[in-house]
């Protein structure tokens, strides 16, 4: 018998196949997501038709119920737990992006940060009847790499202490931890915060950089170069999150917060060469300075990971882009190629 699970960003990149990776295993779940337009939500209802189609696929799987909301309505939120005696919430809903939180701090501080707390207090039964359950529901909780900002400290490592985040995407980050902590510490609520390093692969966002290169070279769209490519990402498949993110549903450890990445940092110059090898093209990106809350180095530190949850991540920088970019041929060009006609 699987788990009730609530996923919310259900039908976005990293929250679609969390959604698959659990229903094929036989879990119960239900995803919330607001269809928000920051990135065209026709790309979010493509997610959510191929997960519909995959657990149609799957004998007796438990069936996949979407409901469209929003996590900062606190009223739907708790009507959503009082229905249901969720097992585990993993809480994907976010805005993302460093240079777009400068732009609008307040939007992602409403998300990050209050519709965590609405979700948090809804898990403990302040707001639904959860306060019935004689087992705190495990929380699952989306963080980034971003926390560590301009550390020192190569590979990072979860000790860090985290306190100079360089944009407010990251410091929103850092509070919904440090929310899970006062929550875990009042309500013994389990709560693993995973610290996201750039996920990449089929239904990613148009906003993420393999995305970004492959525009460039076949739309012909601009795309900034940060410091001529010179930055080195711990760059890691979704495919690999996803396993990680699926054991922590299985393990509750109480309150930890754990890297997630592939612990082998790539140089943005290199992995464009990558891309442009794969498609025989050559990219146009402009040469751009790198940002004030941007970081040179992002390197996971996986041994806390693999001794808590097993973590091993097993694709490769290049067999991941191949991927992506096969899934990019039919989703995108594909796509943009029947608009034509």
């Amino acid at each position: 018998m699987g788990k009730t699970i609530l996923v919310t960003g259900a039908a976005g990149f990293i929250g679609s196949h969390t959604v698959d990776a659990l229903i094929a295993r036989g879990d119960r779940v239900f995803g919330l997501d607001n269809l928000n337009d920051y990135y065209d939500p026709a790309r979010k209802r493509a997610n959510l038709a191929e997960v519909e189609g995959n657990a149609a696929r799957v004998p007796h799987a438990e069936p996949f119920t979407f409901i469209k909301g929003d996590i900062r309505d606190q009223k739907l939120v708790g009507e959503l737990f009082a229905a249901h005696r969720f097992e585990v919430i993993v809480h994907l809903a976010a805005m993302a992006g460093v240079r777009v939180s400068i732009d609008n701090p307040h939007l992602y501080y409403d998300v990050n940060v209050t519709g965590t707390l609405n979700l948090l207090d809804a898990a403990v039964g302040r707001t639904s009847s959860q306060a019935g359950a004689k087992v705190p529901p495990t929380f699952v909780f989306a963080s980034t790499s971003s926390v560590y900002g301009n550390t020192k400290q190569i590979p990072f490592v979860e000790k860090d202490p985290c306190e100079r985040p360089l944009a407010p995407y990251a410091a929103s980050k850092r509070a919904g931890e440090l929310l899970g902590f006062s929550y875990h510490h009042l309500y013994n609520l389990p709560f693993t915060a995973f610290r996201f390093f750039t996920v990449y692969g089929p239904r990613g966002r148009p906003d993420m950089m393999a995305y970004k290169v492959l525009d460039n070279i076949f739309l012909g769209r601009e795309v900034p170069l940060y410091n001529s490519g010179q930055m080195h990402r711990d760059w890691t498949y979704v495919g690999d999150i996803v396993k990680g993110i699926v054991a922590a549903v299985d393990r509750p450890l109480g309150y930890e917060v754990v890297n997630l990445g592939r612990g082998e940092p790539v140089l943005l110059a290199e992995f464009v060469k990558i891309i442009e090898g794969l498609t025989d093209r050559q990219a146009h990106l402009v040469p751009t300075p790198m940002m004030d809350a941007d970081m040179a180095y992002t390197y996971a530190d996986l041994s806390k990971t693999r001794e808590l949850l097993g973590y091993n991540p097993k694709i490769s920088v290049r067999e991941g882009v191949s991927r992506f970019w096969e899934w990019y041929q039919g989703a995108v060009l594909g796509n943009a190629k029947e608009q034509r006609a």
